[in-house]
């Protein structure tokens, strides 16, 4: 047992038996370092990830490897998703040293927590054109000692590059009296268009070559970009891509939910972990192309992949569960694949068109077991074999049903059961999207209960604006980071726009000024990551790019611009134009990697519409104005005037509900009819 054992982390609980004498991160273990003069080894995971249990194993459970790191180094375990922060300082350091990363993350670092050397996964033994894990330990340890001065020096080169890496793609000097048309034009918009295409897939969906991830981001912005200028190959390479991962191993097909990535270009193979974020951000996209399409099988994989979440993802508190694991009795995917001996004991004579259907054969996919995937859609299939659509898609669900049951009494993969407050954000997020295409109930309550719960749970104070990132077993800890504020305060403007309650922006203003007081950055623009006076990282970095999840920054960015029209603060406005524009010719570049900023771009071109309703019925038709997709539309509502939202001022008539539409600077006379603003939107 070593001092992981009194962490609520279930990551960092996994190695709370190992024969390492595991830290977590903390003073303890840094003054250890300072004081016996070590080097410290800190060792990045999380729970769901694959290949962190197969170092474990290999490794870190192993005597004689444990005595080695015990005899040379302070050893620290971090779980990425609790300090996203410190994951990300050492994680640019390694890419910066090898050119790659991911996890488990394992990077040396000197008794000042500067790194000096990394990599990801280490072998047992020499393979994989990889040194052992022991032969780097004894390698590093005896150069700590006999090159103490290349190791400092090669230390202080990468926290610099770390600095100054934060500035990418950032211009200085925006004008801001340069009016907005132009600053932001309609060619940057086809431009971003046309360097997202360039690399798209346009037979297997998707963007770039494998491993694949799902890429919301750019999906959602080729979808506006369509909304705003009619591109049809936009909107085909964006369906295509959702099509894609829906019929794919990547989208669970008994049980609903997305895994995290496919390996392979027919996203027939994920690594088998269900993250939160995923399907948060999967569900909002799914939302945007049901709204625009009215294709049914997106509304179906949004109520699937909530129902999946209801299901296994839920704490009894109202909480949302960060993971699911990828293995299962330590093999990756065995509780989601099959043998086709194995379907046709459960199915019967049901089974021969369900295999072929879901790609089912006898020496399998994948791994000698079979991942159920479509290969071609279900009227393409049934017309080929001549089965009535509606007679197949009703069997082939009953065929499901009873495949579903029989995994619910396998061995279940690990459950990261802590809950991060900028991931339930991106879910309150995506139950509202739900509830506004779909009209479903559940979905609002499910977002009104999970903001309760954060909002009880994860504040530091009861009257403050300061909140903590991480929740388990009635304990919160950590500062919370951007995007956790990024999030939450997106989060609260969703739940207006579907609840009529003005209470939820009051909150989310409040708390956008605390994050501008508490994380600005000098050029008043862009927000650090961490909290002003957070003192156990080595840089305050600042995240730009959208990654997994979107940037703090971008996030922050749209929020300013929502809130600046709602209470009418200039200062506000600025910011958020100031922000992307300094941006702007990188995102037009590198659209891909910018796609939430991209989205805010085309934003800033095409305008925003602010639906604002006034009277007994605002709430009825609030619902009605969210059920169409209208993606960059500020909607507010309230049965009387409201001084404090200028939008809501002196709007008010006695029995009777007017919808007012303003746009740049002006407004339209007041209508009844949700339908008639449509039209002139």
């Amino acid at each position: 047992m070593n001092k992981l054992i009194s962490e609520t982390s279930p990551y960092l609980l996994q190695h709370a038996h190992n024969p390492v004498n595991w830290y977590p991160w903390g003073e303890e273990a840094l003054q250890r370092a300072l004081q016996e003069d070590k080097p410290i080894l800190v060792s990045i995971g999380y729970a769901a990830c694959h290949w962190c249990h197969v170092m474990e194993r290999e490794s870190f459970e192993n005597e004689a490897t444990a005595a080695i790191m015990n005899e040379h180094f302070i050893n620290i375990k971090i779980d990425r998703e609790e300090r996203p922060d410190l994951d990300h300082i050492y994680m640019d350091a390694v890419q910066a040293m090898t050119g790659a990363g991911g996890w488990p993350l394992n990077v040396f670092l000197t008794p000042d927590k500067k790194p000096f050397y990394g990599g990801t996964y280490f072998p047992p033994v020499k393979a994989y054109n990889r040194p052992s894990w022991k032969d780097v330990l004894l390698s590093l340890s005896d150069a700590f000692h006999k090159k103490r001065e290349e190791i400092e020096t090669q230390a202080d080169n990468l926290v610099q590059h770390i600095s100054q890496s934060s500035q990418f793609g950032v211009q200085t000097g925006v004008d801001l009296n340069i009016p907005r048309e132009e600053l932001f034009t309609s060619t940057q918009c086809d431009t971003m268009c046309e360097n997202i295409l360039k690399q798209a897939d346009t037979q297997w969906g998707g963007f770039g070559r494998a491993p694949k991830f799902p890429q919301t981001f750019t999906i959602a912005y080729l979808l506006r970009y369509h909304h705003a200028y009619k591109h049809p190959e936009a909107l085909q390479q964006a369906l295509l891509s959702l099509d894609k991962m829906l019929q794919g191993g990547l989208y669970d097909q008994l049980g609903g939910g997305f895994a995290r990535y496919s390996t392979d270009e027919k996203w027939l193979a994920p690594h088998f972990e269900k993250m939160l974020y995923d399907n948060a951000l999967l569900i909002d996209v799914l939302c945007d192309a049901y709204q625009l399409t009215r294709n049914e099988i997106y509304a179906q994989t949004v109520k699937d992949t909530l129902g999946f979440i209801t299901r296994e993802m839920t704490s009894p508190e109202g909480g949302f569960y960060a993971a699911l694991d990828a293995d299962s009795e330590g093999v990756e995917g065995k509780f989601y694949t099959w043998s086709k001996a194995e379907i046709h004991h459960i199915l019967g004579e049901q089974a021969k068109p369900f295999c072929e259907y879901y790609d089912v054969s006898e020496h399998g996919n994948w791994e000698e077991q079979n991942i159920l995937w479509v290969q071609q859609p279900l009227l393409q299939f049934a017309a080929e074999k001549g089965y009535d659509p509606a007679v197949l898609e009703a069997m082939l669900q009953g065929c499901r049903e009873k495949l579903l049951a029989v995994r619910g009494n396998r061995i279940r993969p690990g459950l990261d059961d802590k809950i991060l407050l900028g991931w339930n954000a991106l879910m309150v997020h995506a139950c509202c999207k739900a509830f506004a295409a779909l009209g479903i109930e559940a979905y609002r309550q499910m977002a009104i209960r999970n903001m309760d719960f954060c909002l009880a749970n994860f504040r530091q104070s009861d009257d403050g604006q300061a909140f903590y990132h991480t929740w388990k077993n009635d304990q919160a800890k950590y500062p919370a980071f951007l995007d956790d504020y990024a999030c939450l305060i997106r989060a609260l403007i969703a739940l207006q726009e579907i609840t009529g309650d003005t209470t939820y922006l009051y909150k989310a203003r409040d708390i956008t000024a605390f994050v501008n007081e508490h994380f600005s950055d000098e050029s008043g623009l862009f927000f650090y990551y961490t909290i002003e006076g957070q003192d156990d990282v080595i840089v305050r970095k600042k995240e730009i790019y959208d990654g997994a999840v979107p940037s703090g920054n971008a996030i922050m960015i749209q929020n300013l611009w929502y809130l600046s029209v709602v209470f009418d603060n200039k200062e506000w406005a600025n910011k958020s134009v100031g922000a992307t524009s300094s941006l702007s010719q990188t995102v037009v570049r590198y659209p891909t990697s910018f796609g939430v900023w991209a989205s805010q771009l085309l934003q800033f071109v095409k305008g925003t519409p602010e639906l604002a309703i006034v009277g007994k019925d605002f709430k009825e038709k609030m619902n009605e104005a969210g059920n169409w997709f209208l993606p960059y539309r500020i909607l507010v509502g309230a049965e009387k005037n409201v001084p404090a939202i200028p939008l809501l001022t002196e709007r008010a008539h006695e029995n009777d509900t007017f919808v007012y539409l303003c746009k740049d600077y002006h407004c339209i006379k007041p209508v009844h009819y949700i339908k008639e603003i449509i039209n002139l939107i």
